[in-house]
């Protein structure tokens, strides 16, 4: 199970370069931004998704200011139709809680039954997401974080949205 020590050890060991910022535990967006955290821009709002059918989930990063327009997430992911899956798929899936969804949550899906897509405007660029607690993110290499759970077995990519 990686919790926030886990993920930061992680990093440690693999020398990625990252700063983490400590906060109350906030469960949507905003509520972050109502703490004095730095470079608010570069930080993902995270959507848990799955298919009408159950049998595919997606972990979607993308910049904090979007609206989530899931039928067009559905068309750039080639999916069936999408709705926000459940708080118990998401324990059970990711071993996180409501609103600690985080693209490090697939460190926690043994079977990599997860998709994580990160949006493009991350790409060259620092990536704000949980360290798999509401209480604190991290700010490190968006190709890194790619990186990390690819090595995991983790499909991830890139998407333009």
């Amino acid at each position: 199970m990686h919790q926030k020590a886990d993920v930061l050890s992680l990093l440690d060991s693999m020398g990625i370069s990252y700063t983490v910022s400590e906060h109350p535990a906030v469960f949507t967006i905003e509520e972050l931004y109502d703490h004095d955290i730095p470079e608010r821009e570069r930080i993902a709002k995270n959507l848990f998704l799955r298919n009408d059918k159950k049998r595919s989930y997606y972990l979607i990063s993308i910049p904090g200011d979007m609206t989530a327009d899931l039928k067009s997430l559905r068309t750039v992911l080639g999916s069936r139709p999408l709705s926000f899956a459940s708080v118990e798929d998401l324990k059970a899936i990711l071993n996180l809680e409501k609103g600690e969804v985080t693209p490090f949550g697939a460190l926690n899906d043994v079977e990599h039954r997860t998709v994580v897509r990160i949006s493009s405007f991350f790409r060259d660029g620092i990536i704000g997401v949980h360290p798999n607690t509401n209480s604190a993110t991290v700010f490190l290499k968006a190709t890194d974080l790619v990186r990390i759970l690819q090595e995991n077995g983790t499909d991830i990519s890139f998407i333009e949205l």
